[in-house]
């Protein structure tokens, strides 16, 4: 493989210092993108065939207990994500990012191919649904290391004064993910039967990580470990044990980590994975109608993300996060009791509101978890601490707001929920130092 080179600038820091040529910049911000791509686009499209995924792994059960089983999956799915987010981290704290990485995407587009394979109740009964969790719960583990080691690769590569910009292009390739399953999801059933959609529709977003898993794999393997870290393997200053330090030195750090990244967990799947679901169900929205709202509010959330990191390196981290928390608590009740009996019209435009609320706080969050992290234990605190608070708070999002709906009679329960994670992310920021600025500790 054909060595980069990276142009040093003058500087007592060598490595560190270093100006990374825009080519260079290029082809991580690609490898950045492409991983989460994968990732999301999985996850979309679980999401957005939920009914139909219930009814060919649990056809058995009433509808709406075939729904939370079904979300239950997903939920399970992502126990496994705070273990490998330790196990993912300290890989790519002791080897490098470059190789988590490589090894995360790799995992993960061939798991999600075996879903596309799986066969259903129909044909081998109860053995459909544990295949069904022990594949998701293959992605979990292999997923738990793509987000957190995506944008410290960016982090570490990125400009000092544009790290927030260019830390936003992977919440950007999450949306896109969940943009691209969206208009698939719109496109299928729109176009397909209902027979059609359960006898072989749903599979056909699943088969499609595999060849776009492998593009992102090459594109890795072609790239440098970050600078950082190379600076830390020329001072042999690499954590031989990131995960023992990481418990006993930065137990703050992690706490903080955690509870700000609540509200990015419930927002982002509640927003941007359950709500298609929440309208069709909840609403009586036609599926094809539902897709398209959420994609045009994606597409909207793609376009605002840049804008939002952008924003975070003129004005601050914690003012970002923190205007982020306030406007969920206001906004999230009334936006949410507006959508019953609303136009298609009324819920796009809410749609894109709830999108660009997520924005402040989605363009702002991954550059903050890089920054109060060392180089040495970057990788595993801000794996642990995300993933933790995605396995207890966003995995479990879908089930919890269809539960809350189903136990109160409430269509709006599940934005009560959301406040409540907005008020643990207000907490956790005013604690909080201002990191936007800052050399990146090693």
């Amino acid at each position: 493989m054909t060595a980069m080179t990276i142009p040093a600038a003058a500087g007592p820091n060598g490595i560190a210092d270093a100006k990374v040529s825009p080519a260079v910049l290029r082809k991580v911000l690609t490898a950045s993108f492409i991983g989460n791509f994968v990732e999301w686009f999985d996850y979309a499209s679980y999401g957005y065939f939920a009914t139909v995924i219930a009814a060919v792994f649990f056809p058995e059960i009433a509808p709406q207990a075939a729904l939370l089983a079904t979300f239950a999956v997903f939920a399970i799915s992502f126990i496994i994500r705070p273990i490998g987010g330790i196990v993912w981290g300290s890989i790519g704290d002791r080897i490098g990012r470059k190789t988590a990485l490589s090894w995360s995407i790799l995992i993960m587009s061939g798991a999600t191919t075996v879903i596309a394979l799986l066969p259903s109740y129909a044909q081998i009964g109860m053995l459909a649904p544990a295949l069904l969790l022990v594949v998701r719960m293959v992605q979990g583990f292999s997923a738990s290391g793509e987000y957190a080691g995506a944008t410290s690769f960016l982090a570490e590569y990125a400009p000092p004064a544009k790290r927030g910009f260019y830390t936003s292009m992977v919440p950007a390739s999450t949306a896109a993910g969940l943009l691209a399953g969206s208009l698939m999801s719109a496109l299928l059933f729109s176009q397909l039967e209902t027979a059609e959609l359960h006898a072989w529709g749903w599979r056909l977003p699943f088969l499609l990580a595999f060849p776009l898993g492998l593009v992102g794999l090459y594109i890795r393997l072609k790239l440098e470990d970050t600078p950082k870290f190379r600076e830390l393997e020329a001072k042999h200053h690499v954590e031989t044990t990131p995960t023992r330090e990481l418990f006993t030195t930065y137990r703050k750090p992690i706490i903080r980590a955690f509870a700000v990244t609540c509200l990015n967990a419930v927002g982002f799947y509640l927003i941007l994975s359950y709500m298609p679901t929440y309208l069709i169900t909840e609403m009586g929205m036609e599926e094809s109608a539902s897709f398209l709202a959420n994609s045009i509010a994606l597409f909207a959330y793609i376009f605002l993300i840049f804008l939002m990191g952008m924003l975070s390196d003129r004005f601050g981290r914690k003012t970002a996060l923190i205007a982020a928390s306030v406007l969920f608590i206001v906004l999230t009740v009334p936006l949410f009791s507006m959508l019953d009996g609303a136009s298609f019209a009324m819920i796009v435009l809410i749609q894109v509101i709830f999108g660009a609320l997520l924005t402040v706080n989605d363009g702002t969050l991954p550059c903050f978890l890089t920054e109060i992290f060392p180089t040495r234990v970057r990788y595993s605190g801000f794996a642990f601490s995300f993933n933790t608070a995605n396995a207890l708070f966003g995995g479990t999002a879908p089930f919890v707001a269809t539960w809350l709906i189903a136990a109160t009679g409430s269509k709006t329960a599940p934005a009560w929920y959301l406040v409540a994670a907005a008020v643990v992310a207000l907490v956790a920021m005013l604690a909080s130092r201002e990191t936007a600025g800052k050399p990146l500790e090693d």
